[in-house]
């Protein structure tokens, strides 16, 4: 009897699928799975904001590819964090605040919201493009302008 593998028959039929732990080769086109055409290579996307991605050979929105060199990026931060007493906090007080004064300190209790958008503007080329992105966190506003910091400094 030949040794079980990839292959090898079974029962009289040949095995589809290669035994537990092997890896399957790719199946070759046929079998219901067409030959993948060959992809264009733009470039590899270095970093990406909203719409805009910016690969090793240019900048790809849907207004169409601007030339990376002499790229002019813009950002306007209209985001705002607000603080505002935690409505827990409002709860607590006034229930502690009838069994004693110290339910006061309650209403210290903070909560910190930010709201907004970045608006993040490329032009390059004789064109232009702009795209605004929710922010949610400081965090965010943060990560979002060390993106575009490093897409300036591709774009010289």
């Amino acid at each position: 009897m030949p040794p079980e593998g990839a292959g090898a028959p079974v029962y009289g039929y040949p095995q589809s699928t290669p035994p537990y732990g092997q890896s399957a080769a790719t199946p070759p086109p046929g079998y219901g799975f067409p030959a993948a055409p060959a992809a264009p290579v733009a470039g590899q996307q270095l970093v990406t904001f909203g719409d805009i991605a910016v690969t090793t050979t240019g900048i790809v929105t849907p207004a169409g590819t601007f030339p990376l060199q002499g790229a002019v990026w813009t950002v306007t931060d209209l985001s705002r964090t607000e603080e505002r007493i935690a409505p827990a906090g409002i709860v607590l007080a006034i229930v502690f605040f009838l069994f004693c004064l110290i339910g006061l300190l309650f209403l210290l209790m903070k909560e910190r919201r930010t709201v907004g958008h970045l608006q993040i503007t490329v032009s390059s080329g004789g064109r232009f493009h702009s795209t605004s992105i929710p922010v949610s966190s400081p965090e965010q506003v943060a990560d979002l302008m060390n993106r575009v910091n490093y897409a300036r400094s591709v774009s010289v």
